[in-house]
């Protein structure tokens, strides 16, 4: 029986780990130059985390979960995303009463029940960073920063960024009312989760992108039009210090982002210039959240980023080949000494930091010249039985062709090329 993988669920490949390993790279970097520390929370939460967490009524929670028991009955679920995790292992931990001020990032896989596509799968990978214990408006700007910065980083431009506020808990209840009033005389045109979103959370409504719903969502009032004095100040302040560095942005008043637990400032950011108008990462505050899963009140601000979207634009921009670390030495063998001595020079150049390989398919010499070539080689030893009885052989450098007499010791292959490479 031939197996295959899982639906939505893909093989990343050698010839693809490159583009991988050069974005969670740079990720890692500026989340560097920002002091973000990397946490690493499970695969599988309680169901209930996400329930409450991301919201009952969103399409995450209702459609798209993962969610199974375990042997003693208990409701788990594969993570969808991963802010709720890292709310609750703030909590868990103590950190509001260690250090309530924590700025956090994370890389990994997510997992959601939905149609795959051309970059978007059902395990999906996410990068996203979370700054908790600040109500700070500078905060907000930061993470915004930190995303872009992340994009600059990576080579992207034309980004264009997204922004609105949708307010506090208050606010939104006040907002709830002025959109049933709007879309009152139009909900009975529009479909069936925009129908349920009208009585169990009308701003959901925004967020659909159902084309029947979209000439009626046009038309509605902006959530950014209908703020308390705080909330209004806090977004003014934003847009301050955005100006302040330099970063434009759009006023979407209709921007709500999917999830339950977002409160005033949220934002997309997008890059025009790959064709489609497809947001590259978002997100917001969620100054609720961490209080709603067992903690102080505690007001966080945060973001994600889908990879597998990155990694197709990253393929478009560079060759494989400029992701993948050159070999430093590959050995070329001839006969049973020749392969012996291959093998003690190998581990003695490896355990110093050498990238070695070597044939252990007993192919002729052209061959593994030709691998080495594949390899894309910095230098070639060939090592026969002669070599191996005189303690000799000559290094070529692969680009150039030159070749250095050595002495067959460890410790002078290694010097020679540092030197050579110097």
């Amino acid at each position: 029986m031939a197996y295959e993988s899982v639906r939505g669920m893909h093989d990343i490949l050698p010839e693809e780990t490159g583009y991988w390993t050069f974005l969670e790279e740079a990720v890692r970097e500026v989340a560097q130059r920002f002091n973000y520390r990397e946490i690493r929370p499970p695969l599988v939460e309680q169901t209930e985390l996400f329930s409450r967490g991301i919201g009952e009524g969103t399409d995450v929670v209702t459609k798209e979960m993962y969610t199974f028991p375990d042997k003693k009955g208990r409701s788990l679920t594969l993570r969808p995303a991963a802010t709720a995790s890292v709310v609750r292992a703030y909590v868990e931990h103590g950190f509001h009463t260690k250090e309530p001020f924590q700025k956090l990032y994370y890389i990994g896989p997510m997992f959601r029940y939905e149609k795959p596509q051309k970059g978007r799968s059902r395990q999906f990978h996410q990068y996203g960073v979370e700054a908790i214990g600040s109500l700070n408006p500078a905060l907000d700007v930061e993470v915004i920063a930190f995303a872009w910065e992340l994009m600059d980083h990576l080579g992207l431009t034309g980004l264009s960024l997204r922004l609105n506020s949708i307010g506090c808990a208050d606010d939104r209840k006040g907002y709830h009312n002025v959109l049933r009033s709007y879309f009152a005389d139009r909900i009975s045109s529009m479909c069936a989760d925009c129908q349920r979103r009208y009585d169990d959370n009308p701003l959901r409504i925004l967020d659909c992108k159902n084309s029947v719903c979209q000439p009626h969502i046009e038309g509605a009032p902006g959530s950014a039009d209908h703020l308390c004095d705080a909330c209004a100040e806090h977004f003014a302040i934003v847009r301050q210090h955005l100006d302040r560095l330099g970063l434009s942005y759009t006023i979407d008043p209709r921007l709500v982002r999917g999830l339950d637990y977002y409160t005033r400032t949220v934002f997309e950011l997008i890059s025009k210039d790959l064709g489609a108008q497809d947001a590259l990462l978002g997100g917001g505050r969620y100054d609720g959240l961490v209080e709603m899963l067992g903690g102080p009140p505690t007001p966080g601000v945060g973001f994600a980023g889908g990879m597998e979207r990155l990694i197709l634009v990253l393929k478009e921009r560079m060759s494989a080949s400029q992701n993948q670390p050159r070999l430093d030495l590959f050995l070329a063998t001839l006969g049973e000494e020749g392969g012996n001595l291959a093998l003690e020079l190998a581990k003695g150049l490896r355990s110093r930091g050498v990238s070695v390989d070597l044939d252990y398919r007993g192919r002729a010499l052209r061959k593994q010249m030709n691998q080495a070539n594949r390899l894309k080689a910095r230098y070639l030893l060939v090592l026969g039985d002669d070599e191996a009885a005189s303690k000799k052989g000559k290094l070529k450098e692969m680009d150039s062709g030159e070749e250095t007499e050595v002495m067959l010791n460890v410790e002078e292959i290694k010097q020679v090329i540092e030197s050579l490479n110097d």
